[in-house]
Formats: C-alpha cells, sequence, structure tokens
C-alpha cells in the first residue's frame, strides 16, 4: 500500500514541476516581448528630439515623425497589455491544470482508502501461491501445483492431481500431458488411462484417435468390466466404420446393465443407429469391408475411394433424404475425414429433415454430441 501511495505523491510533484515553470515562462514571455516594443518607439521618441535640437531635421518633420512614432508606442502598449490579459487566462487555465492533476492522485487515494483494504499488507505472487488453498482461486491453485511440478517433475501424483482440474477449465491437451507423465512415472492404472483417452478425445473434437484408443483398450486390459473405456471404444469402432463390431461392443456393454445408469440411454441410442440398416440397393456409405479393401490401396486411392463414397451418401441423402442412422453415419464419416465443416453442415440439415421426430432427432444430437458437435 505504501508503495502505491508514494507512487501517486510522485506522480503529482512531477505534473506539478513541469506545468508550474511552463505556466511561468509563458507569460514572461509574453511581457518581455511587449517591453521591447515600447522600449524601441521610445528611443525613436528621443532620436527624433535630439536630431531636432541639432538642426538635422525641420520642426514640422520633427512633429510628423513625433505623431507616427507615438502613434506607434501607444498600440505597442496596448498589445502588451492584451498580451499580459491572455496570459492570465493562460494560466489560470494552467493552474487549473496543475490542479486537476494534483487532485487526481489524491482522488485515488482517497478511492483506495474508502474501498480497498489499506490496512492489509501487500500481497506478491508469491506470498499469494504459499497462502492456504481455501483461499486461493482454481487458478492460484493451478499455478502453485505447476510451480511445484517445475520444482519436482518425477512427482507423479502431483501430475495425476492437476490433471483432472486441466480437464474441467477446458484444456484437455494439457490434461492428457499431465496423465501421461503420472502414468510413465507411477505406472499403468485403469482410471488415469481411461481419463487421458477422453481428454486425448475431447482435444481431438471427439475422434477417439489411434493414442485414445491405446490408452481405453490398455484400461480395459486392466479392468475388463470397466464401463468408461468400452463405451468409447465402442464409439471408436463407429467411426472406424467397422458397424458390425460397434454393434457388438454395444451390445455386450449393454449386457446385465443397471437401466438407471446415466449411460444407457446413449448407448442404446448408439446401437438402434447403427441397427438400421438401409433400403436394399440403396448406398450406404462405407462398410466394414470396403475400409478393409481400402487398406490394399495407396493412401491417396485410399482417400479418395472414401471421399467418394461418403459424397455419394451426402448426395443421395440430400436428394432423397435417408434414415437418422445414415445421417448419424455421415456425419461421423466427415469428422473421420477431417471436415468438421461438413460435419456442422451434415448435422444442420440432419436437424432439419428430422425436426418433426423427437426420437430421431436425438439419435442425431446424440451422435453428434458423441463427437464434439453440437447442434441448434
Amino acid at each position: 500500500m505504501i508503495f502505491w501511495i508514494l507512487l501517486a505523491l510522485m506522480t503529482g510533484i512531477a505534473a506539478l514541476s513541469v506545468l508550474v515553470p511552463l505556466a511561468r515562462a509563458g507569460r514572461s514571455q509574453a511581457e518581455t516581448i511587449g517591453s521591447a516594443d515600447e522600449a524601441v518607439y521610445r528611443e525613436q521618441l528621443a532620436a527624433i528630439e535630439s536630431e531636432l535640437e541639432r538642426g538635422l531635421i525641420d520642426a514640422e518633420a520633427a512633429a510628423a515623425a513625433r505623431t507616427e512614432t507615438a502613434r506607434r508606442l501607444l498600440a505597442a502598449h496596448d498589445k502588451n497589455e492584451s498580451r499580459q490579459k491572455g496570459s492570465s487566462s493562460g494560466f489560470r487555465l494552467k493552474t487549473a491544470q496543475v490542479v486537476a492533476l494534483a487532485a487526481l492522485p489524491l482522488i485515488s487515494l482517497a478511492t483506495y482508502f474508502a474501498l480497498g483494504s489499506p490496512d492489509k499488507p501487500d500481497q506478491p505472487l508469491i506470498t499469494r501461491l504459499n497462502a492456504p488453498a481455501e483461499e486461493q482461486s482454481v487458478e492460484l491453485l493451478v499455478a502453485r501445483v505447476e510451480r511445484h511440478l517445475a520444482e519436482n517433475p518425477q512427482d507423479g501424483e502431483g501430475w495425476a492431481v492437476v490433471a483432472p482440474v486441466y480437464l474441467s477449465m477446458g484444456q484437455p491437451q494439457a490434461s492428457a500431458r499431465a496423465y501421461a507423465n503420472a502414468l510413465r512415472i507411477l505406472g499403468p492404472r485403469p482410471d488415469w488411462l481411461t481419463d487421458m483417452g477422453e481428454a486425448l478425445t475431447m482435444a481431438n473434437q471427439g475422434l477417439v484417435t489411434a493414442e485414445a484408443k491405446r490408452a481405453f483398450e490398455q484400461a480395459v486390459s486392466l479392468e475388463p468390466s470397466a464401463v468408461k473405456p468400452r463405451f468409447f471404444l465402442a464409439i471408436a469402432l463407429g467411426q472406424d466404420g467397422d458397424r458390425d463390431g460397434a454393434v457388438e461392443a454395444w451390445k455386450s456393454l449393454l449386457e446385465g446393465a443397471d437401466e438407471t445408469a446415466p449411460w444407457v440411454a446413449a448407448a442404446r441410442q448408439q446401437l438402434a443407429g447403427l441397427e438400421q440398416r438401409p433400403v436394399a440397393g440403396q448406398l450406404s456409405g462405407p462398410t466394414a469391408e470396403d475400409v478393409a479393401a481400402s487398406q490394399e490401396m495407396s493412401a491417396e486411392d485410399r482417400q479418395a475411394m472414401i471421399g467418394s463414397m461418403v459424397a455419394g451418401l451426402a448426395e443421395r441423402l440430400a436428394t432423397e433424404g435417408g434414415s437418422a442412422g445414415e445421417w448419424s453415419r455421415l456425419i461421423r464419416a466427415y469428422m473421420v475425414l477431417g471436415e468438421p465443416q461438413k460435419a456442422r453442415d451434415a448435422l444442420a440439415a440432419a436437424e432439419d429433415a428430422y425436426a418433426g421426430k423427437p426420437d430421431d432427432l436425438s439419435l442425431i444430437k446424440d451422435t453428434a454430441a458423441s463427437l464434439g458437435l453440437s447442434g441448434s
């Protein structure tokens, strides 16, 4: 607090030390100019009288010169007075400015004393970080842990503590890195592996990447009955185009499940969407067989084939319509191809198409939500 008081006082003194001399300088300059003009004309009058006495000019010429010089002297005197009046007004203006500048820090100090806490000592960052945890914000607590981890990078428990906090703060990449550090230092744990996979999925807009899939698979190998990693693995199968594998995974997950569990409704909707087969003769998009056959192609040819099939599905749905499961498949396909804007456009079109069918619309929206998309 003392530092800010001193700073305010120094600001006021600095302003005064600059403005006051400037005001005085302006007034002195105006007075000097006016006095110099009058002195010149007075000297000219004296010279006229001297020349008349020495006979250099006659009385008539002297009178004319004396009249003109006297007129100029009076004009200079009037002008000098006007300058002084203007300088006085300018000085009053500058004085008001000086007062305002001097009052500004005083008003700031008064406001601080009224609304602030002048009785409390200054709290630098290191002091705030060392304060009791219950007195700190989440951001300060994270900074506190980060400082500790910078000094103790092998503290696996510290990484495990900060990882879910990062996720809650909307930093999934940082969360995944923290879980990876905890796993590297302390060894595999199914819950940490699952949470790392979830963070990686969130960081990739709902796509279960290869790295996330490996984490979920390792979690299941350590705890085969775990629901959460199996849920994400079922989503991954659907995203990869393995419809049959995804159906089997969802059925296995739902077998013997508690119907009141919050994930059951979403799982059943995913399964229902996959089991809605297209009408015979209609293009359904890439199948598991298509994907398997594409593995023998070059990367460019494989991408072109998949893109062509997805484009065909999109064209048919746009012109002829289709089931909610097909719209869901199209949205997933666009996300797998790395075209999130087309996925969002497909979602908007699907919502329009099923605006009057709440069950189908719910399936489409759940698919979008699982991919990290949000509808209207």
